[in-house]
Order: C-alpha cells, then structure tokens, then sequence
C-alpha cells in the first residue's frame, strides 16, 4: 500500500468525487499574524468545510472508490471528525455507516454524528479500542472498514486542499498543516510539491502526542486540546509520504494551542478547535517565521470545538491580558462587611463578576469569613490600583492565579 502513487491524475479525479459536497474554502487575510510575525500570512479556512473539518474530502474520496461496494455499508473507529465525515458522505452515497466511538466521546460530536444517519456504538475504553472493535466489525459484517488517514484514497481526497492553495495564493512561498496521522499533511504535501516544487510545506504536532517528531507512543488516552491530531503512532502509507515531502515538522507546547484558539476568535473572528489551530500556535512560538517575500498560508484544518471549553478559554485569555483579577480577602464576619467591600471595589472602577464566601480549608480568626471576587479590570496597572485601595482599607488581600 505504501507505494501506491498519488499524482495529479488521483488528486484531480479525488475532487471529482467530492465534486457538490467538497466545498472550495476561502482564504481570509491575517493582518494581526502578519504585524507580529511578519510577512504575509493568510488562512485556508478548512473549519468552515462541510462536517466542521477537512476529513469530508478524504471521505467523499473514500466511499467513491469503494464502487459497488459500498452498498455493503462503512465502519469506522473515532470520536470526532473522522466519524462526521464519513457519516455526512455515506448518508450522501445512501449507504449504511456505523460508527464506534469510545467511552466519553463528546456528546455534541455523537449528536452530529446521528445527524448524519449513522449508528452509533460505544465500543471500548479509549480511541484505539473503538479502531480496534471497528475492524472486527467490518471482518465479521462484510462492511467496509474505514481508516481515518492510513488510506491512499483518503490521503488523495485530503490533497485536494493543496490543489486549492496553488489556484488561490499566485505567490504561495510556506504552507503551515496540522500533523496528526498524516493525511492532510501528507496530501497537501503531494499536491504542492508536485505543481510547485519550492515551496515550503512544514506540519505541526502537539507536544502531548509527537510521534513524527520522534516522541514514544504514549500510555493511555492522550489529555489535549488538540485531540484532532492526537495519533499516537504514524501510518504505514503516510509515514513514507511525510519523510519525502515534508520539509519541516514543529512541536507547539498546550498553553499556545489556547493562546492561538482564542486569537483566532478574537482577532479573526474564526471559531477553530485545537489541532486546527496549531499552525498559529507555530507561528506565536517563533518556531516558524513567515516566509520574507511571497505568501505564507496556515491551513486552519477544524472547526468542531466544544462547546463547553470556550468559557475556559476565554477565563484564561482575560487574565493573561489584565482584564480579570481574582482575590482571595478576608472580612469581618459582620452584618456589612461584605458590602464594604464591594463598595469599594465600585470606587476603585472594578466590575465584580462574581464572589464566593470561603471558610473552609482556611486559616480565619472566628470573626473573620474569606471572600474570592472575580473582577473584570483594564489593566495590570488597574489592577494594582485596586489591590492598592484595597490594602488601604483595611483589608489583606491576596492575588490568586488561576490553576
């Protein structure tokens, strides 16, 4: 399967196949990346695909080729992206889709899943279990089993992504991918370097599961926010593909997969998920410097983030920037205390979000209670200025970080 050969013959008949459900992406313009990294850096904005992410090309692709049989239906481990895809393509070929899905997947990504039709099945304790159970499956049934990037038509399907970038950027010099199991990195790769040799195609893995960077396979699920590119292990057919074609492969550390997540909400008004923000992330660390002359393209490869973590992401990002401030102070545990406090806190310009009284697992005089107060400030300075008053008034004030 390994030398299976993609050329531009496969590439361009894989867009054939995705030909009414593929849609062609736009590239949208980053001004903030190209202020504060330099060059000009735009975006291949693959999280406004059809399914929320690029796996719809590789899975059109996939379910063409099957021919006839198709009809026998298609199977497949995953917990997210992978598992939309292939139920949104097989619901369009009219064919029967089970999806097994391990223990805890999310339960918005298994609603969009059933959307699309599909059966879905918990099977096993982590993602590697349900790929596991998914290949029994299709033995014991006679359905096809499908992988999610180990798969030439797959890795074909995905390079339809490149052959859009090379129509759409004149003077594309460095193209940034997110690297999980290698086919869109790979394909984007086998579409680029084939209509323009030079230029530059580097992906970019998480620090919690490396594996092209060298790093060992890790025990247990991986804890990541990139979880769209948590492949423990490369594959057979695309890890020839990445070592040829590659040119570079980043690691970025978690905190700047957030810092990178809520950029692009904030600044480019682009709601991204973890792996398919990593490209910016590689950009923020300085690890890749955009190319001086020409065009230097993220791929923003998803947009199926969960719902639930944006609130977080947004906590952190406000007071990593000054504009929230969290106390821990002690008060009299009196009829007023608490309004003095507050009082001042008002005439200090702050906004209280919130407070919480705290006795437990506290050292407090018996008169004492202790208060935590979120404010919303301008500031670090502000935020001093506050504190300051504060201390003034009586009060013992502690900062305290968030964990």
């Amino acid at each position: 399967m390994a030398d299976f050969p993609i050329d531009l013959s496969t590439i361009h008949a894989a867009r054939q196949a995705g030909s009414g459900v593929v849609k062609h992406t736009p590239i949208t313009e980053s001004a903030a990346l190209s202020e504060r990294c330099g060059g000009t850096v735009v975006f291949k904005a693959e999280n406004l695909q059809r399914t929320g992410s690029f796996k719809i090309r590789g899975g059109m692709n996939k379910l063409a080729s099957l021919g006839s049989l198709a009809s026998q239906g298609v199977v497949a481990g995953s917990a997210g992206n992978h598992a939309q895809s292939l139920a949104f393509a097989a619901r369009h070929f009219g064919v029967p889709c089970q999806i097994f899905v391990p223990a805890g997947a999310s339960l918005s990504k298994m609603e969009a899943v059933r959307s699309y039709g599909a059966t879905l099945t918990e099977g096993g304790d982590t993602l590697s279990d349900a790929v596991h159970i998914a290949r029994q499956h299709a033995d014991n049934t006679g359905m096809n089993f499908c992988h999610p990037f180990d798969d030439p038509m797959v890795v074909a399907g995905q390079a339809t992504l490149g052959l859009e970038l090379i129509e759409d950027i004149d003077d594309l010099e460095t193209v940034i991918v997110p690297l999980g199991g290698g086919g869109l990195t790979g394909g984007v790769a086998l579409a680029v370097k084939q209509l323009k040799p030079h230029v530059r195609v580097i992906g970019v893995q998480v620090r919690a599961c490396a594996p092209y960077a060298g790093a060992p396979p890790a025990d247990g699920p991986i804890v990541t926010l990139a979880d769209g590119i948590a492949v423990k292990e490369p594959g057979e057919f695309t890890r020839p593909i990445i070592e040829k074609w590659v040119d570079d492969i980043v690691v970025v550390e978690e905190d700047l997969v957030a810092d990178a997540m809520v950029l692009l909400m904030d600044r480019a008004k682009l709601y991204v998920e973890g792996g398919g923000a990593v490209g910016v992330s590689a950009l923020l660390s300085k690890q890749v410097t955009p190319s001086s002359t020409g065009t230097t393209c993220v791929v923003l490869s998803g947009g199926n983030v969960d719902l639930g973590l944006v609130p977080n992401l947004i906590r952190r990002h406000e007071t990593q920037a000054g504009r929230r401030l969290i106390l821990f102070v002690r008060i009299s545990d009196r009829p007023g205390g608490l309004a003095g406090l507050l009082t001042l806190f008002a005439q200090a310009g702050a906004n209280l979000i919130e407070v919480e009284h705290v006795r437990e697992g506290v050292d407090l005089h018996v008169r004492e209670t202790g208060v935590q107060v979120v404010l919303e400030i301008r500031s670090r300075e502000h935020a001093a200025a506050v504190i300051a008053a504060a201390t003034s008034g009586g009060y013992v004030v502690d900062e305290v970080t968030p964990g």
